[in-house]
Protein backbone atom coordinates (compact mmCIF):
# COMPACT_ATOMS: atom_id res chain seq x y z
CA UNK A 1 0.00 0.00 0.00
CA UNK A 2 1.28 3.53 -1.15
CA UNK A 3 0.84 6.17 1.70
CA UNK A 4 1.70 9.89 1.52
CA UNK A 5 1.62 12.51 4.29
CA UNK A 6 2.59 15.88 4.59
CA UNK A 7 1.95 18.18 7.59
CA UNK A 8 0.69 20.97 5.16
CA UNK A 9 -3.54 20.88 4.25
CA UNK A 10 -4.70 22.24 1.28
CA UNK A 11 -7.47 24.44 1.80
CA UNK A 12 -9.23 25.27 -1.38
CA UNK A 13 -12.54 27.35 -0.61
CA UNK A 14 -15.86 25.12 -1.67
CA UNK A 15 -18.63 27.75 -3.00
CA UNK A 16 -21.49 26.09 -4.95
CA UNK A 17 -24.42 29.12 -5.14
CA UNK A 18 -25.44 30.53 -1.81
CA UNK A 19 -24.18 27.90 0.15
CA UNK A 20 -21.78 27.94 2.86
CA UNK A 21 -18.04 28.07 2.44
CA UNK A 22 -16.09 24.86 3.57
CA UNK A 23 -11.74 24.26 3.90
CA UNK A 24 -10.64 20.97 2.56
CA UNK A 25 -7.81 19.12 3.55
CA UNK A 26 -6.04 16.81 2.27
CA UNK A 27 -3.84 15.44 4.55
CA UNK A 28 -2.57 12.62 2.57
CA UNK A 29 -3.25 9.38 0.80
CA UNK A 30 -3.55 5.95 1.50
CA UNK A 31 -3.43 3.61 -1.24
CA UNK A 32 -6.98 4.00 -3.33
CA UNK A 33 -8.26 6.53 -0.70
CA UNK A 34 -7.68 10.19 -0.01
CA UNK A 35 -7.73 11.77 3.72
CA UNK A 36 -9.90 14.41 4.00
CA UNK A 37 -10.26 17.24 6.71
CA UNK A 38 -13.27 19.13 6.54
CA UNK A 39 -13.36 22.95 8.46
CA UNK A 40 -10.32 21.32 10.18
CA UNK A 41 -11.13 18.35 11.61
CA UNK A 42 -10.13 14.74 11.78
CA UNK A 43 -8.83 13.24 8.99
CA UNK A 44 -11.24 10.90 7.43
CA UNK A 45 -10.75 8.40 4.74
CA UNK A 46 -12.89 8.48 1.65
CA UNK A 47 -12.61 6.01 -1.40
CA UNK A 48 -13.07 6.79 -4.71
CA UNK A 49 -16.56 7.96 -5.71
CA UNK A 50 -17.59 8.36 -2.24
CA UNK A 51 -18.58 11.93 -0.88
CA UNK A 52 -17.81 13.67 2.09
CA UNK A 53 -19.29 16.46 3.15
CA UNK A 54 -19.90 17.63 -0.27
CA UNK A 55 -16.80 16.25 -1.92
CA UNK A 56 -16.57 13.57 -4.05
CA UNK A 57 -13.31 11.86 -4.72
CA UNK A 58 -12.95 11.30 -7.98
CA UNK A 59 -9.57 9.97 -8.87
CA UNK A 60 -6.14 8.79 -6.57
CA UNK A 61 -3.11 8.70 -8.49
CA UNK A 62 -0.14 9.00 -6.36
CA UNK A 63 0.34 11.68 -4.21
CA UNK A 64 -2.64 13.25 -6.40
CA UNK A 65 -6.66 13.45 -5.75
CA UNK A 66 -9.29 14.25 -7.84
CA UNK A 67 -12.12 16.17 -6.28
CA UNK A 68 -15.50 17.03 -7.56
CA UNK A 69 -16.56 20.10 -5.89
CA UNK A 70 -20.28 21.97 -6.94
CA UNK A 71 -19.96 19.93 -10.51
CA UNK A 72 -16.31 21.04 -10.78
CA UNK A 73 -13.04 18.61 -11.08
CA UNK A 74 -10.00 19.81 -8.80
CA UNK A 75 -6.66 18.39 -8.56
CA UNK A 76 -5.21 18.41 -5.65
CA UNK A 77 -1.53 17.42 -4.30
CA UNK A 78 -0.30 16.67 -0.56
CA UNK A 79 1.56 19.16 0.30
CA UNK A 80 -0.05 22.00 -1.87
CA UNK A 81 -1.56 24.93 -0.16
CA UNK A 82 -4.55 27.10 -1.57
CA UNK A 83 -6.83 29.25 0.26
CA UNK A 84 -10.52 29.24 0.55
CA UNK A 85 -13.04 32.10 1.89
CA UNK A 86 -16.09 32.32 3.23
CA UNK A 87 -19.29 32.74 1.15
CA UNK A 88 -21.55 35.28 0.36
CA UNK A 89 -24.43 36.19 -1.37
CA UNK A 90 -23.97 40.45 -1.79
CA UNK A 91 -26.27 40.91 0.56
CA UNK A 92 -23.81 41.58 3.59
CA UNK A 93 -24.29 38.09 5.19
CA UNK A 94 -22.05 35.31 5.62
CA UNK A 95 -22.84 31.62 6.38
CA UNK A 96 -20.03 29.58 7.94
CA UNK A 97 -20.21 25.86 8.54
CA UNK A 98 -18.80 24.47 12.50
CA UNK A 99 -16.45 21.01 12.20
CA UNK A 100 -16.36 18.03 13.99
CA UNK A 101 -16.08 19.92 17.22
CA UNK A 102 -17.82 22.53 16.77
CA UNK A 103 -15.33 25.34 15.58
CA UNK A 104 -15.98 27.90 12.80
CA UNK A 105 -13.04 28.72 10.58
CA UNK A 106 -13.25 30.53 7.68
CA UNK A 107 -10.46 32.49 5.67
CA UNK A 108 -10.87 36.17 5.23
CA UNK A 109 -8.23 39.07 4.69
CA UNK A 110 -6.71 42.03 7.18
CA UNK A 111 -5.66 44.84 5.10
CA UNK A 112 -6.50 42.74 1.69
CA UNK A 113 -3.81 39.52 3.15
CA UNK A 114 -5.41 36.64 3.24
CA UNK A 115 -5.39 35.10 6.69
CA UNK A 116 -6.66 32.23 8.62
CA UNK A 117 -9.54 32.89 10.93
CA UNK A 118 -11.25 30.82 13.94
CA UNK A 119 -14.27 32.27 15.22
CA UNK A 120 -13.73 33.28 18.70
CA UNK A 121 -16.52 34.72 21.16
CA UNK A 122 -14.25 34.91 24.15
CA UNK A 123 -11.58 37.17 22.14
CA UNK A 124 -11.85 40.59 22.96
CA UNK A 125 -10.56 41.62 19.78
CA UNK A 126 -9.10 40.29 16.46
CA UNK A 127 -5.89 38.81 17.32
CA UNK A 128 -3.13 37.39 15.76
CA UNK A 129 0.57 36.08 16.35
CA UNK A 130 3.48 38.19 15.11
CA UNK A 131 4.16 36.88 11.73
CA UNK A 132 0.72 36.85 10.24
CA UNK A 133 1.33 40.33 10.91
CA UNK A 134 4.38 40.76 9.31
CA UNK A 135 3.06 38.66 6.53
CA UNK A 136 0.45 41.11 6.61
CA UNK A 137 2.86 44.49 6.22
CA UNK A 138 2.26 45.34 10.15
CA UNK A 139 5.07 45.68 12.46
CA UNK A 140 4.51 44.14 15.98
CA UNK A 141 6.81 46.31 18.01
CA UNK A 142 5.16 49.47 17.37
CA UNK A 143 1.66 49.91 18.90
CA UNK A 144 0.20 49.91 22.46
CA UNK A 145 2.62 47.51 24.20
CA UNK A 146 0.35 45.40 27.09
CA UNK A 147 -0.68 42.19 28.40
CA UNK A 148 -3.47 39.49 27.58
CA UNK A 149 -4.78 36.72 29.54
CA UNK A 150 -4.91 33.47 27.74
CA UNK A 151 -5.98 30.12 27.89
CA UNK A 152 -1.73 29.47 28.53
CA UNK A 153 -1.79 32.95 30.68
CA UNK A 154 -0.50 36.21 30.09
CA UNK A 155 1.34 37.26 27.04
CA UNK A 156 2.45 40.33 25.66
CA UNK A 157 0.95 42.11 22.74
CA UNK A 158 0.44 45.36 21.00
CA UNK A 159 -2.62 46.82 19.91
CA UNK A 160 -3.09 48.30 16.40
CA UNK A 161 -5.85 49.15 14.54
CA UNK A 162 -6.47 47.33 11.17
CA UNK A 163 -7.32 49.16 8.11
CA UNK A 164 -9.78 46.38 6.49
CA UNK A 165 -10.85 42.79 8.01
CA UNK A 166 -13.00 41.10 5.38
CA UNK A 167 -14.58 37.38 5.88
CA UNK A 168 -17.26 37.02 2.21
CA UNK A 169 -19.05 40.00 1.55
CA UNK A 170 -18.55 42.12 4.77
CA UNK A 171 -15.94 44.44 5.12
CA UNK A 172 -15.35 46.18 8.59
CA UNK A 173 -12.66 49.84 8.74
CA UNK A 174 -10.75 50.16 11.13
CA UNK A 175 -10.79 47.34 13.64
CA UNK A 176 -9.31 47.39 17.04
CA UNK A 177 -6.77 44.00 17.00
CA UNK A 178 -4.16 42.66 18.93
CA UNK A 179 -1.13 41.06 17.96
CA UNK A 180 0.22 38.60 20.52
CA UNK A 181 4.27 38.31 20.11
CA UNK A 182 4.16 34.97 20.61
CA UNK A 183 3.22 33.05 17.30
CA UNK A 184 -0.42 31.54 16.98
CA UNK A 185 -1.80 28.47 14.64
CA UNK A 186 -4.64 30.96 13.47
CA UNK A 187 -5.92 34.46 14.07
CA UNK A 188 -8.98 35.08 16.30
CA UNK A 189 -11.85 36.31 14.68
CA UNK A 190 -12.75 38.32 18.32
CA UNK A 191 -15.77 40.62 19.54
CA UNK A 192 -14.05 43.80 18.01
CA UNK A 193 -15.49 42.52 14.83
CA UNK A 194 -18.20 40.10 16.03
CA UNK A 195 -19.89 42.88 18.06
CA UNK A 196 -20.66 44.48 14.47
CA UNK A 197 -22.55 41.60 13.23
CA UNK A 198 -25.75 40.17 14.24
CA UNK A 199 -24.77 36.49 14.88
CA UNK A 200 -27.31 33.08 14.66
CA UNK A 201 -26.73 29.83 15.36
CA UNK A 202 -28.81 27.59 13.93
CA UNK A 203 -26.94 23.86 15.09
CA UNK A 204 -24.00 23.20 12.69
CA UNK A 205 -24.56 27.09 10.83
CA UNK A 206 -23.52 29.99 11.72
CA UNK A 207 -24.59 33.42 10.28
CA UNK A 208 -22.99 36.53 10.76
CA UNK A 209 -24.99 40.03 8.90
CA UNK A 210 -23.44 43.30 9.65
CA UNK A 211 -25.07 45.59 11.86
CA UNK A 212 -23.28 48.85 11.38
Amino acid sequence: MSVHFTRFALLVGLVSGGAAAQDVGLAGVMGSKAMLMINGGEPQSVAIGQTLGGVKVVAVQGDQVVVEVGGKKRPLRVGQHAIGTASGDGSGKVTLNADGQGHFYTTGTINGTSVRFIVDTGATMVSLGASDARRIGLDPSRGVKGMSNTANGQAAVTKVQLDTVRVGDITLHNVDALIHQNEMPMALLGMSFLNRMEMQRDGSTMTLKRRF
